[in-house]
């Protein structure tokens, strides 16, 4: 089996998810447990790599299951909980990871500069603000959306983290913001 770590799904071949601000990104719910979150994505998506004990989770890697062509390898999508809240904080693969739309936009494995223009516009059409982070990813705290960027070998694509409310204050925050220190690195697969 040859893998590719640098292997891009096509449209065609990744998940349709939906994203609505504070409540879901798919099946995911902010506030789940690990366990629930498992049993959401149940059938397509199971548990590559688990940080933490059971009830102290802080991340999990979800990977496609053994269905999808083995030549892409790593995580789908990469969660992270709070203790006080559950799940806190949705990372979706920029190489592998499902299709996540907000109204229409397609925010998962998009030229960073194309998807940061339609959002820069959905933002103006909702009355949002736009605010970037350190690392300039364009970001709203109204929506609590980073909209980040990963590598594909010699490419970048976009690779969107949303959080929970309670997250979303300083979100694009890479020093005080709550998402994780570990998602602000380069992500390279």
């Amino acid at each position: 089996m040859v893998t590719d770590v640098w292997g891009v799904l096509e449209e065609e071949q990744r998940l349709p998810w939906a994203f609505t601000p504070f409540e879901r990104v798919g099946p995911l719910e902010f506030g789940m447990t690990h366990e629930q979150a498992e049993a959401a994505v149940d059938g397509v998506l199971e548990t590559g790599l688990l940080a933490g004990f059971p009830g102290n989770e802080v991340r999990a890697d979800f990977w496609f299951e053994e269905c999808l062509d083995a030549r892409f390898f790593g995580p789908a999508v990469t969660v992270y909980y709070n203790k006080s809240i559950g799940l806190a904080g949705i990372a979706v693969n920029a190489l592998r990871g499902p299709q996540v739309n907000l109204d229409g936009l397609a925010l998962v494995g998009q030229v960073p500069s194309r998807v940061e223009d339609l959002f820069i516009e959905y933002l103006k059409t909702h009355k949002k603000e736009l605010h970037y982070s350190q690392h300039a990813d364009p970001c709203s705290v109204q929506l609590g959306l980073v909209l980040r960027a990963q590598r594909a070998g010699d490419l970048v694509l976009s690779r969107p983290v949303m959080v929970a409310e309670a997250w979303a204050d300083r979100c694009g925050d890479t020093t005080e913001g709550c998402i994780p220190q570990q998602e602000w690195k380069t992500f390279e697969w």
